[in-house]
């Protein structure tokens, strides 16, 4: 399963998107997609997603805020707010603490790309794919791909779409 990994586009929507994510049988959205972005990422590919803070009502009641499941055999969570190893959310560490770790952790929100593995939490694989939008202070907008394949999470690249620029709405 190849997967296509973006969080944070506030209502921004980068053409190159397909481009780089057009092999993926899968998008991730982490959160903060803003308006009109869900709607074309789902014609494209299929989309799991969760909603961020700044996401309409619509959004947030049509989306969940925590995402667990399993894909080819490793447990994911995916939520928008989770903090950074091992300085996680106050809710998020509460949740890791009552529960199995994922294999995979993945939150967006802080708008700064981060892959690294998580020794307290079972070697645990933490994502934060940046920002793939226009707004906030991140430089560069960054996108994640990688594969899942009977339990085994390989070929993790990183993609730089290029320099955050002016607001461009969605079209």
């Amino acid at each position: 399963m190849k997967i296509g990994l973006l969080s944070d586009t506030h209502g921004y929507f980068d053409p190159a998107v397909f481009r780089h994510f057009e092999s993926c049988d899968e998008l991730w959205h982490a959160g903060d997609l803003g308006d009109g972005v869900l709607d074309r990422l789902q014609a494209f590919c299929p989309v799991r997603a969760v909603f961020g803070n700044i996401d309409s009502r619509a959004l947030q009641t049509s989306l969940p805020e925590d995402l667990f499941f399993t894909c080819e055999g490793v447990n994911i969570w995916m939520t928008h707010i989770g903090g950074v190893p091992p300085n996680y959310n106050p809710r998020v560490k509460k949740i890791l603490k009552s529960r199995t770790p994922p294999d995979i952790f993945i939150c967006g929100h802080s708008h700064i790309l981060r892959i690294k593995r998580d020794p307290g939490f079972n070697n645990m694989l933490y994502i934060n794919p940046g920002a793939a939008g226009n707004h906030g202070f991140h430089a560069i907008k960054t996108l994640v791909r990688f594969t899942i394949d009977n339990g085994q999470i390989g070929n993790m690249e990183v993609i730089e779409l290029g320099k955050r620029g002016a607001l461009t709405p969605v079209e």
